[in-house]
């Protein structure tokens, strides 16, 4: 009988917020909107917005270098980055971020899925890690949608924040705590422009045309978004669970990208899943795009709502569209 693939193992997990905080209140007075609306329509009471002059590698160096000391390494074989928000076009940000983290030479590449992004990214490194190709792998989420959110759109500017999650990867066991379960990825690009930054790529650039008003904003249809969300990511998680054999009721927490609050009640009531069981963080921190899971993970850890054991459902929905789920237990860390 063949022996089983290498798994790879959660051996490490940072995160960093930008320190400077928007509350309701504060946009609130420069918009028509309050408190009260946007609680009640996205769950969300403040976010963090990194600083002029901050970009998202400057994120993604700081909540890297949390995740190699929780790992208690220094280096790895191998940097992923997923990011909505480059420091550039091009080139790649994984590179420089490599580079200030003291891995000069070490392979690193983009991986770009918006709001999915972790999730591929992870997918992208366990299969570089059942390959042979590394046997560690630092994976970092970051986003500063700060940079490109209309200030004046309260359909966007109340939603998303700043920051970056990662975690490190190891070569391991696909039984042992940890272990990263099969992935269930998805898009559908008939729908990319439910989510999209209409200007600066190759399409709009090669149109002759200048970009219309406003067009280098972030834009998302919010009510389709919504349906699409839930219908993919609770597919997505039912078929993580088949796959990983487990029961419904195996379940202990749920690890849902932090998009809105009334998207994560709807899936985790879709899922039969209790009051307890959806991990949140989104009314302190907002949307953070791809970072959204890797930083929840690191601060349901640091609450003592995620414990070592406990199984965990990840899922995520993004701009492509994309989507994607899998499962995991808990390590010690």
């Amino acid at each position: 009988m063949a022996a089983p693939h290498p798994a790879a193992v959660v051996a490490g997990i940072g995160a960093w917020l930008p320190p400077d905080v928007v509350t309701n209140h504060d946009l609130s007075a420069r918009m028509d909107t309050t408190d009260a609306w946007i609680r009640q329509r996205t769950g969300i009471r403040r976010r963090h917005i990194a600083s002029p002059g901050t970009a998202a590698s400057d994120l993604a160096v700081e909540a890297g270098r949390r995740a190699l000391e929780s790992a208690g390494l220094r280096t790895v074989d191998m940097v992923v980055l997923t990011t909505t928000t480059p420091d550039k076009p091009c080139p790649a940000t994984a590179p420089a971020v490599a580079a200030r983290l003291g891995m000069e030479g070490v392979p690193a590449f983009d991986v770009a899925a918006v709001c999915s992004g972790f999730l591929y990214a992870l997918a992208t490194s366990a299969g570089l890690i059942a390959a042979g190709t590394a046997d560690h792998v630092l994976v970092i989420a970051t986003e500063v949608y700060s940079a490109i959110i209309d200030p004046a759109d309260r359909g966007t500017a109340v939603v998303f924040g700043d920051g970056a999650g990662a975690v490190v990867l190891r070569r391991g066991d696909p039984d042992e705590w940890g272990a990263l379960g099969a992935f269930v990825l998805g898009s559908d690009g008939v729908h990319e422009d439910l989510i999209q930054v209409p200007a600066g790529g190759s399409r709009q650039r090669k149109s002759g045309l200048p970009p219309g008003p406003g067009d280098e904003f972030f834009r998302m249809r919010g009510k389709e978004v919504f349906r699409h969300a839930v219908q993919r990511m609770t597919t997505a998680c039912r078929q993580a669970t088949l796959a990983a054999g487990w029961e419904p009721d195996r379940v202990d927490r749920l690890a849902a990208h932090q998009a809105n609050a009334r998207i994560l009640t709807a899936v985790s009531e879709r899922l039969g899943l209790a009051g307890d069981q959806p991990l949140s963080n989104i009314e302190q921190v907002g949307n953070i795009g791809a970072a959204s899971l890797p930083v929840l993970l690191a601060h349901s850890a640091e609450r003592g709502e995620l414990k070592p054991g406990h199984h965990l459902l990840l899922t995520a929905f993004g701009g492509g569209l994309t989507w994607g789920a899998t499962t995991l237990v808990w390590p010690q860390l």
